[in-house]
């Protein structure tokens, strides 16, 4: 079997791994063999915690939501049930933020839903469900 050198695509190889590392501990960030090994386990990592990212956000705003809507007497499961039946199309990402920065309109968006549901505006619907 012929020798085989590689010439410049081996260096290149490893110069890109190596860059990947730059920052890390130790011998991971200029010794190859190991900085590979754990370039592959990052950009695992990375490739998951995108996911996770959403999901976390995703649960942020449930939970402002629902504190800013227990303020108002209704839970969050109300709040939302009486946002689709209202027809109302505002997501998770918009309802956290004005319920952050805007109580006078989420106060709005709360009478809205109380509305379609049927309670009354000053009702204890958290009592009722």
């Amino acid at each position: 079997m012929p020798r085989v050198k590689r010439g410049p695509k081996r260096k290149n190889r490893r110069v890109r791994v190596l860059e990947l590392a730059k920052g890390y501990y130790g011998t991971k960030h200029n010794c190859f063999r190991i900085a590979e090994l754990q370039v592959e386990r990052s950009l695992a990592y990375a490739t998951r915690d995108r996911k996770q990212k959403k999901r976390e956000f995703r649960g942020l705003w449930i939970i402002r939501i629902n504190a800013a809507a227990r303020m108002h007497d209704l839970s969050y499961s109300k709040l939302m049930a009486g946002l689709k039946k209202a027809g109302s199309d505002v997501n998770r990402k918009v309802l956290a933020e004005i319920a952050v920065e805007d109580p006078k309109g989420f106060a709005n968006i709360v009478a809205s839903a109380k509305s379609a549901l049927g309670l009354p505006a000053g009702a204890n619907a958290v009592a009722n469900a």
